[in-house]
């Protein structure tokens, strides 16, 4: 394996804001170039989390909700955070459940994502959850959600027609798709 040498020298960095969610870092930094320059990182102080739970007639749920940042209304798989330093699946778990109420016995990670790390240190988990057991969801008070049951071929043409953007669930669907196809699935 090729090891790879880091081209940038940060000079010096700055908290410019933080909250319980992420911290924005200014960074004073000398370019690949030698040049000097800004960066600023925002750091994430959770994982981000992905479910597409799946049950055994290939039907999936989707999560509904107006996102603030993009002020528009998004349909994605069940999401959220997860602490750092916590299983990652353990928050996938609480995730799926308080989302939509769904609770499964089958769990299989489908990618790690790194959602923009050009900005960003925000690092994804992304399972499926089959063998599915329903009850009542538990939204936190900040979640308006409505969760539609559908056919996960629905779910995979709201990707391709672009309903679907949220990248986390673009990436899930795809890779379900190609592990359905496969019959890996």
């Amino acid at each position: 394996m090729t090891a790879y040498k880091n081209p940038w020298v940060t000079l010096n960095s700055e908290v410019k804001f933080e909250s319980p969610w992420i911290k924005v870092v200014k960074h004073d930094v000398l370019n690949p170039a030698g040049k000097p320059g800004l960066y600023g990182v925002v750091n994430f102080k959770n994982l981000a989390i992905g479910v597409l739970p799946l049950d055994e007639q290939y039907n999936t749920w989707l999560v509904g909700q107006w996102r603030y940042p993009l002020n528009a209304y998004h349909w994605e798989i069940p999401e959220g955070g997860g602490p750092l330093g916590i299983d990652p699946l353990e928050s996938a778990k609480r995730e799926l459940k308080e989302e939509t109420g769904i609770e499964a016995s089958h769990w299989q990670e489908l990618c790690r994502l790194s959602l923009s790390n050009s900005a960003t240190d925000e690092v994804a988990f992304v399972y499926v959850a089959r063998q599915l057991k329903f009850g009542e969801s538990e939204p936190e008070e900040s979640e308006d959600l409505t969760v539609k049951k559908l056919p996960f071929t629905e779910a995979y043409q709201m990707v391709t027609d672009g309903v679907i953007t949220d990248a986390i669930s673009v990436a899930a669907i795809l890779k379900t798709k190609i592990l359905i196809d496969k019959g890996e699935l």
